[in-house]
């Protein structure tokens, strides 16, 4: 199989075959989805949380998207790579756009960008893919815009908002985007919004009938125990054995139990007996 790319992701909606996609935010995770299979890998401003330890993705800089993306670039070697595109990055003018999202292609490794926002970012988007750099558009709950979102709640239940995301999800179609995702929108609303468009849905907190789902790496594994949204399904509670792990070496080392012979290099006695007896 050769690396994932948007026609693939294009031929999965047509199919009806649901597209997995996940975070990875080093070589080593994206190493491991990348043998699990998994089609799509997001380096997402969420590490912003996750990796390094800020409340929001706000704080998030080109610089640090570049550095993890560069990671996992080397970890993947057939999942398509989209990087997140950070807090004003891409929100001041096209050419500001442009520069960003190429930035990350030609440094960072990436084989799309990812940018939040609807009608009012689809011109630039529409300039990004007319460049030849793929976007996957992100409308919902757009995290960048927590503040003026008003918080982490759910997106279009009421009747103007709902058919504002429908013209956001059907503006960046009309812009070129490969793909959309749907973040914490209520389920019968993704629907409508992926029956409508021909390019893909990628759901996060969309319900079941979105094309593709995307979850967050720590989320899943059960790393980032601070909260845990509804939306998540966790596969693995690694926190508790990490933990559990980190505990038992120290006990080990304060102990003695830890390391043992088997542990430890050795050397000729001989060499060590002149070292101790010197003529």
């Amino acid at each position: 199989m050769g690396k994932v790319n948007v026609l693939d992701v294009a031929e999965m909606k047509a199919r009806g075959e649901k597209i997995p996609m996940i975070t990875a935010y080093d070589f080593t995770s994206a190493q491991l989805a990348d043998r699990a299979g998994i089609p799509l890998l997001l380096v997402g401003d969420s590490l912003g949380m996750v990796v390094l330890g800020y409340d929001s993705t706000i704080p998030v800089t080109m610089e640090d998207m570049l550095h993890h993306a560069k990671a996992v670039a080397r970890g993947a070697k057939q999942s398509m790579i989209v990087v997140d595109m950070p807090f004003m990055s891409y929100q001041v003018d096209e050419q500001q756009a442009m520069t960003n999202a190429a930035r990350l292609m030609q440094e960072g490794g990436a084989h799309a960008v990812k940018l939040e926002g609807g009608v009012k970012i689809a011109p630039t988007v529409a300039r990004i893919v007319e460049a030849g750099i793929p976007v996957m558009g992100h409308i919902g709950l757009t995290p960048q815009s927590v503040h003026a979102l008003g918080g982490y709640r759910v997106q279009g239940r009421q009747q103007e908002q709902a058919a504002q995301l429908v013209k956001d999800a059907e503006a960046l179609q009309q812009a070129g985007a490969f793909a959309v995702v749907l973040e914490v929108v209520p389920s019968q609303l993704a629907r409508l919004i992926t029956q409508r468009l021909k390019i893909p849905t990628i759901g996060i907190g969309a319900g079941p009938e979105c094309d593709g789902q995307v979850q967050v790496l720590h989320d899943m594994l059960g790393l980032f125990t601070d909260f845990v949204p509804k939306h998540v399904k966790r596969y693995a509670d690694l926190g508790e054995v990490v933990q559990a792990s980190f505990a038992q070496y120290a006990q080990d080392v304060k102990e003695g139990s830890f390391p043992t012979k088997e542990h430890s290099f050795s050397m000729d006695e001989s060499i060590l007996e002149n070292l101790a007896n010197p003529q």
